[in-house]
Parts: structure tokens; sequence; C-alpha cells
């Protein structure tokens, strides 16, 4: 009993190690764009499966196309790379496009010596919508050798999201005009 429960875990951590594998990641790369499928059929579904559209269908819909959440992951699309985009001066510590998590690494700016800052920004529905979007700043100060919290502006983080939100919009009128 022991060796396949041995077994079964090897079999899973190997499943986790194989699917993180795949191609090196260029950072110079741009992200990859959605695709779409062609055809009559706007949505780009299949609509000739006994459904009626496929079992994606049971997933999403067409608004979620329209509003940026239909490129695979479970979060807006345009608020993901919006995100992205502002905060892309930071090292990044964690980015998970499956649940909408943005965490950066502490980032010094190089005209504040002894200060350093860090983002998280949480994507939480598929809608392109303010409420849909949740940004924290956290900020640092070296005193006596040893870095200390300190007190970060009441309307940083809104300041944050709002260039966030902005970004997004541009975002989507671009692909609305390219369409």
């Amino acid at each position: 009993m022991a060796r396949l429960i041995t077994g079964l875990v090897l079999l899973g951590v190997a499943g986790a190690v194989a699917a993180g594998c795949g191609p090196p990641q260029n950072p110079d790369e741009p992200l990859p764009q959605e695709k779409t499928r062609g055809g009559s059929n706007p949505s780009g579904r299949d609509t000739g499966s006994v459904t009626g559209g496929g079992l994606s269908g049971l997933f999403a819909d067409d608004e979620d196309d329209a509003e940026g959440g239909g490129s695979g992951v479970a979060v807006n699309s345009f608020l993901w790379r919006a995100s992205l985009d502002t905060v892309s001066f930071m090292p990044l510590a964690q980015a998970d496009p499956f649940g909408g998590v943005i965490i950066t690494d502490w980032y010094s700016p190089a005209d504040a010596e002894g200060e350093r800052i860090k983002v998280n920004v949480f994507i939480l529905s598929r809608e392109l919508r303010a409420n849909a979007l949740r940004a924290s700043v956290f900020r640092q100060v070296r005193e006596d050798g040893e870095w200390v919290d300190a007190e970060v502006s009441e309307d940083t983080a809104t300041r944050l999201e709002n260039a966030i939100l902005s970004r997004a919009r541009e975002m989507r009128v671009t692909k609305r005009k390219q369409s």
C-alpha cells in the first residue's frame, strides 16, 4: 500500500514538473494575441456539434469575447495586459493569468534612495469594470540599515487602478477599430 501511495505521489510530481516545461520565454517578445477561428460564424465556435455550440459554449458566451475574456484565461484579457503594461517597470515576483494575480518584487526608484515599493494587482472578473480590479501598494523605507514599513498615500492604489483601467480601455478601443 505504501508503494502505491509513493508511486502516485511521484507520478503527480512528475506530471506537475512536465506541465511547467515548455519553450523558453523571451521577455522582449509581445504577449500572444487572441486567435480568431474564421468562417461565417462570428464567434468562431463550431455550431455544428451535438451541443449546438460545442462544450465551450457552456462556460463562455459572445459577451465574454467582446469584453476581452475570450483568450482562454479566467479574467479580462484587457485588464490583464494593461496591468502587466502598467507595472512593467517593476520586477515581477508572480504573474498568474488564470487566477488574475500579479505580484511585483520590491522596486527602488532611482530618485528615491532608501525607499522601495511593491504592488499587488488582483483581477476579479472577466468584465472590464472598475470593480473587477484591486490594487495594493506597499512601501518601505530604510532606517538604521533595516527596511521598515511606511505609510502609503490613500489615493496611490486608486491612481494605479485608474491608470490600469485607462490602459485597458485604450486596448479595447484599439482592438475594436482593428476588427
